[in-house]
């Protein structure tokens, strides 16, 4: 059973861990994921962003973070499901309770970055209802891929 929440402390370490597996695996980690990762709580959460987290059978297999760019404007980042979990629609599931979180907060635009390589990812955005943009300038070097989606 596959249950979405809303973070916790306790979900840290869950949270960085998911997040350095998908990094590590396609990317190198940059300052701005070690940033985020290490303070979710300071980075995110206090600055009015917000954190899901997919429950499978009681143990985190998923996350992803809403974090304010700036009224009404929000980045959907750190988007990630354990291998073990994939192919579960695990992704689908904390991307649209993650766009949701964002109506509540009264968002009108969702951003994300990501990179070309992670097709699935960028299958999933779609689907989502995200559109291809450019010119945010981005943290990461890795990024070469844009999208938004107005709400």
């Amino acid at each position: 059973m596959i249950e979405i929440i809303n973070y916790q402390p306790k979900y840290a370490r869950a949270f960085k861990e998911l997040n350095e597996a998908w990094i590590n695996k396609y990317f190198t980690m940059e300052d701005s994921d070690r940033k985020m990762l290490d303070d979710p709580e300071g980075y995110i959460i206090d600055k009015g962003g917000a954190i899901v987290i997919a429950l499978m059978d009681g143990k985190p297999v998923g996350t992803c973070a809403l974090i304010k760019m700036k009224e009404g404007i929000y980045e959907l980042a750190k988007m990630a499901v354990s291998p073990e979990a994939q192919g579960q629609k695990i992704g689908w599931k904390i991307g649209v309770a993650t766009v949701e979180k964002a109506k509540e907060k009264g968002a009108n635009t969702i951003y994300l970055e990501t990179n070309s390589v992670l097709k699935p990812a960028i299958s999933l955005y779609y689907k989502l209802g995200f559109k291809d943009v450019d010119g945010y300038d981005s943290p990461y070097n890795r990024c070469n891929v844009q999208m938004e989606m107005n709400l």
